[in-house]
């Protein structure tokens, strides 16, 4: 059977991350047992022959460019893929690959987007909030990229020296953090958006990072703890000449499911502000 790539898009706010684990529900698990309804795995198959995956996601983050690799029957495209898989994630694009090709280590650089709910300081509605500038902000990026040993980042205890490039863009009431490497420890983009968040609030200074970076380890009072997972995509994995082919149908599809979500989304968040502005308004 040939060898075949997918593109994967989730929401993943409804698992516990991508790899497989024992007694909850993930992006892996799911995509093995639409496999098995397919009958491209059988039922006492661990994993497909040939496969990989390029990022194991944590739990609550999402991808759009999420890449696995498996030998399948030539009839798996991305559209028959669906039919066996919930809303929640859709293959949207294919390409034959070959044999001896690894989703995860012949990818030269993976991407991620961070959406930080950072609004300008007139715009902030509580006391409690505090304004992050944009400029100090963009400084911490700067600072953060280019190669360190990431080794307070991070809870691995090897494999720690990476090369990340950080940077921001304002959208609105969001600064839009994009954060691209060949490779990345667990947990490294959300402390590295922590820590700049930090210090574009002034919680701490600039001088905190070059502490960060430095190579003894910080105490447990100065640790950085990861930002909220629910706000991370997985929005790009590169592999040099290898061009995917967009699945219009499965394409079609994909936008649909998450205009749908994120119509609801919208609509949760107005009853949330609701009740977060009535409440104590006025009594019974």
């Amino acid at each position: 059977m040939p060898t075949r790539a997918f593109r994967i898009a989730y929401d993943g706010t409804g698992y516990y991350g991508f790899q497989r684990q024992p007694d909850v529900t993930t992006v892996e698990d799911t995509l093995f047992d639409a496999l098995r309804e397919l009958d491209v795995l059988a039922s006492d198959a661990d994993k497909p022959a040939g496969y990989a995956a390029a990022g194991r996601t944590d739990a609550g983050v999402s991808a759009l460019g999420q890449t696995i690799c498996l030998e399948t029957p030539d009839w798996l495209t991305p559209r028959a893929f669906n039919a066996a898989l919930p809303a929640s994630i859709r293959a949207w694009a294919a390409t034959d690959v070959d044999p001896d090709f690894h989703a995860t280590h012949d990818a030269v650089s993976r991407t991620y987007t961070y959406h930080l709910h950072a609004p300008p300081s007139d715009s902030l509605r509580s006391e409690r909030e505090r304004a992050v500038d944009d400029d100090r902000f963009r400084a911490a990026c700067e600072s953060l990229s280019g190669r360190h040993d990431f080794h307070n980042f991070t809870p691995d205890d090897h494999n720690t020296v990476r090369a990340p490039t950080l940077e921001a863009s304002r959208d609105g009431d969001y600064l839009v953090c994009t954060v691209t490497a060949g490779g990345f420890a667990r947990e490294l983009v959300r402390r590295l958006v922590s820590l700049a968040r930090d210090v574009g609030t002034g919680a701490e200074p600039l001088a905190k990072i070059d502490r960060a970076l430095a190579s003894d380890p910080l105490p447990g009072h100065e640790g950085i703890a990861p930002a909220p997972p629910e706000p991370l995509v997985l929005t790009a994995v590169d592999y040099p000449g290898l061009e995917f082919e967009i699945d219009s149908d499965a394409a079609a599809s994909a936008r649909a499911v998450f205009r749908t979500r994120r119509i609801e989304r919208r609509t949760g968040a107005r009853v949330a502000g609701q009740l977060a502005e009535g409440c104590g308004e006025r009594g019974r």
